[in-house]
């Protein structure tokens, strides 16, 4: 049933594709051994199969966002780490502010830390930093 879709509507899908093509399902083993024509009798096994999917795509879901929840709780942020600090920041919005381009900005900050230490943050990381700092300025006003 996992392989079969994520959720209903992917189910649901596959399901009318096998029956545009007169495709039936066979269940080789387990107590629903046999074959099931998804046009036929076999309808409402195919629903049963799509609630299914679709309970156990939201398990997955509340799940997921439980073991998101308790990692924040223990300090740990999923994402990647970020590449500017607030110094950086900091120097690219008062750069900014004295009328330097983006893109010499981004020539001008240096990565710190990570993989690209010691490379140059892309002009829309700057960018990006710029817009953060607007919107947490519009945001104080």
């Amino acid at each position: 049933m996992k392989r079969l879709g994520r959720g209903a509507a992917e189910f649901l899908a596959i399901a009318e594709e096998l029956r545009h093509h007169d495709i039936q399902l066979e269940l080789l083993t387990g107590p629903l051994q046999g074959v099931y024509d998804p046009s036929g009798h076999g309808a409402a096994l195919f629903a049963f199969f799509a609630g299914m999917a679709e309970s156990e795509r939201e398990y997955i879901r509340e799940k997921s966002l439980e073991g998101q929840a308790s990692a924040r709780e223990r300090g740990r942020h999923g994402g990647r780490p970020k590449v500017v600090d607030d110094d950086m920041a900091d120097y690219a919005r008062s750069l900014r502010a004295n009328g330097v381009s983006v893109p010499e900005i981004a020539r001008k900050l240096v990565i710190t830390a990570g993989k690209n230490k010691g490379e140059h943050p892309s002009v829309a990381t700057v960018y990006r930093i710029l817009a953060e700092a607007n919107a947490a300025d519009s945001a104080d006003k």
